[in-house]
């Protein structure tokens, strides 16, 4: 989350337990699972391992009452991947929280970076 075209962002991580969590890059990987149709494309977007990426859709599917992403294998008509309802709607309530927390910590984050020091790398 960009803050007035410089690199300050909020990454926002949500842990619902010991096994549960859900972040920026599984939000980022439900998103391209979207838009590509495909766990490994997706990870590949992401310069991810197909294994990798794999992992976290069944961590993910696993940690949800419902699975967040719904997945067929290879053959003549071809695999593919696609988020559930279940998915969508977990991708755009993170995303909607994701903005809100942004626009509540906006004063904030732009105080803490005025407290930053010089970081061009020329003290």
């Amino acid at each position: 989350m960009a803050d007035d075209g410089d690199e300050t962002r909020l990454r926002l991580r949500v842990v619902f337990g010991p096994d549960a969590m859900l972040g920026p890059g599984k939000a980022d990987l439900l998103e391209l699972i979207d838009e590509l149709g495909s766990i490994a494309a997706a990870g590949r977007a992401m310069s991810m391992s197909y294994k990798r990426a794999w992992t976290l859709v069944e961590q993910m599917n696993d940690a949800f009452r419902h699975p967040l992403v719904d997945s067929s294998r290879g053959g003549t008509r071809g695999g593919g991947a696609r988020l559930s309802d279940t998915g969508r709607d977990v991708l755009h309530r993170y995303r909607s929280l994701e903005r809100r927390a942004a626009k509540a910590g906006a004063e904030d984050i732009a105080a803490l970076r005025g407290m930053l020091g010089d970081m061009s790398g020329e003290k």
